[in-house]
């Protein structure tokens, strides 16, 4: 028998915008380009893209159309990211979704007191391990910005502590660009050499301009360390509606389209062909307090708009789930990660990162993760959808059976329970008796209790003694010389 696939699998997702408002923004977007277009303050940058046909007076730039089109069309469709150990991780591409953890809060939550302090390296690497130890976080970012070394080497400190934590793949935020060669410095170690690296690349680099419409010098210059070396990056520009952006949503994505393809052009330029997204962030501010709200629902229907978008193109998208913005494990912290895992999930975006944000994104927690795993787990499921074949239909089992008869201790029960029926590891679904007799532990409980266990038992693959010291000595020689550069105001 064939049967097709459109009748025996079908996962579950939505769209926000129809073909024609997707239209109408790419258009729109193309508009900004070529008249309200940049403020760009890398030289070398104006330069290169007036030669290619960019509209260039002082330190504005505006783009034409055509410009943007032919980078558009070297950019690759998608790229695959591998692990540590040089395995297949991740095809980034399409409506793959992938959640990675939360980066860059100047703050973390005590993974064993509970404490909110100032982060440090070491919450940083404890960060890792609890990731490589949750089954459905499928990539890391550094868990915070380290506060206890200086800043412009910081994330020397913060990739050796991810990198010898987890055999995830990897995303870095670089401060500087000296900074982000040292980093692929440190990377080549780990895969046996530049070459490897390229070939199987186990981590993606994030650039993030200004908005609105600002390109700073240094962060071209950290994008174009990245397109030197033929290494893919995700750009990440962040609007906040109202304030950064358009308070419509519309125009956010329009504008976020924009400064996501201005990155794009800048590394297709000066790398043609070099593995580049489309991705954006979209950071709701909140009129009443002032602040940015990391978990508004105005916030996923902008990513899922913005990244149909992105699909169109054929390129890699961005998402930001599994924040809250509470300041304890509560039931609006389950809620807004939930929410929001599921939304973008549901939307098809690629790299979806920031689980286990917590108070508007300036603290990052290993609990918060712990309980975005789980929602990961039944989004995933859901997600999934259901298979529609002769066996899942089961008519024969039903005739079987019959009326009034059970079907636990059926073959064909057996054989598709498992697979079938999502287990939570952190939800109960005990009797009120059981749940009380065993601590009637509540739900913030049992998620410390899981993630004491992974502090206590986990431990990733330890890298060879060689590349620890061939890291260790890269770190050490790279922070010396960034230090000494920035005390000489070099």
């Amino acid at each position: 028998m064939i049967q097709t696939g459109a009748v025996e699998k079908q996962s579950v997702g939505f769209r926000v915008l129809s073909d024609d408002q997707v239209a109408e923004i790419k258009r729109a977007a193309f508009d900004v380009m070529s008249t309200a277009g940049f403020t760009v303050y890398h030289e070398g940058a104006r330069k290169m893209l007036k030669q290619a046909g960019a509209l260039v007076k002082g330190e504005s730039v505006r783009v034409p159309e055509h410009v943007v089109t032919a980078c558009l069309g070297s950019a690759p469709k998608g790229w695959t990211i591998y692990d540590r150990d040089g395995n297949r991780a991740m095809e980034v591409e399409g409506r793959k979704s992938y959640y990675g953890t939360s980066t860059a809060s100047p703050k973390t939550k005590d993974a064993v007191t509970g404490e909110i302090h100032p982060t440090r390296v070491a919450d940083i690497a404890i960060g890792a391990k609890v990731a490589d130890a949750l089954p459905n976080i499928d990539w890391v970012m550094p868990m915070g910005s380290s506060q206890d070394v200086l800043p412009e080497s910081a994330d020397l400190y913060e990739f050796e502590a991810v990198v010898t934590h987890t055999t995830k793949p990897m995303v870095f935020i670089g401060y500087t660009p000296r900074g982000v060669e040292l980093v692929y410095e440190m990377a080549a170690e780990v895969a046996g050499g530049l070459e490897n690296l390229q070939q199987k690349p186990f981590l993606i680099f994030y650039p993030e301009p200004i908005s609105p419409l600002v390109l700073p010098a240094d962060v071209i210059a950290r994008l174009f360390v990245c397109a030197d070396l033929n290494l893919p990056q995700m750009q990440g520009p962040t609007i906040q509606p109202g304030a950064t952006g358009p308070v419509t949503l519309a125009g956010a994505v329009v504008q976020g389209t924009a400064e996501a393809l201005m990155c794009l052009v800048l590394a297709q330029l000066r790398k043609p062909g070099c593995p580049c997204s489309l991705g954006c962030n979209f950071g709701i501010f909140d009129m009443a307090v002032g602040l940015l709200t990391m978990a508004a629902p105005e916030m996923s229907l902008a990513l899922s708009a913005q990244a149909e978008v992105a699909q169109s193109f054929g390129l890699p998208t961005w998402g930001l789930a599994g924040a809250t913005d509470a300041k304890t494990i509560d039931a609006q912290a389950g809620a807004e990660s939930a929410f929001s895992i599921l939304a973008q999930g549901l939307g098809g975006l690629n790299l979806i990162h920031d689980v286990g944000y917590m108070d508007n994104g300036m603290v990052c927690s290993a609990h918060q993760l712990v309980l975005g795993d789980e929602n990961i787990a039944m989004t995933k499921r859901f997600i999934r959808g259901m298979e529609v074949n002769r066996e899942t239909l089961a008519r024969e089992v039903i005739e079987k059976i019959g009326p009034g008869g059970h079907f636990l201790e059926d073959e064909h029960t057996y054989r598709h329970f498992k697979n079938e029926l999502w287990h939570p590891s952190l939800m109960t679904h005990v009797a009120y008796v059981e749940w009380e007799s065993t601590g009637a532990k509540d739900m913030a409980a049992r998620i410390d209790e899981k993630l004491q266990g992974i502090l206590e038992t986990h431990e990733a693959p330890a890298l060879p003694d060689k590349t620890l010291a061939a890291i260790r000595s890269i770190r050490e020689k790279g922070v010396a010389a960034l230090e000494k550069a920035e005390s000489s105001g070099g």
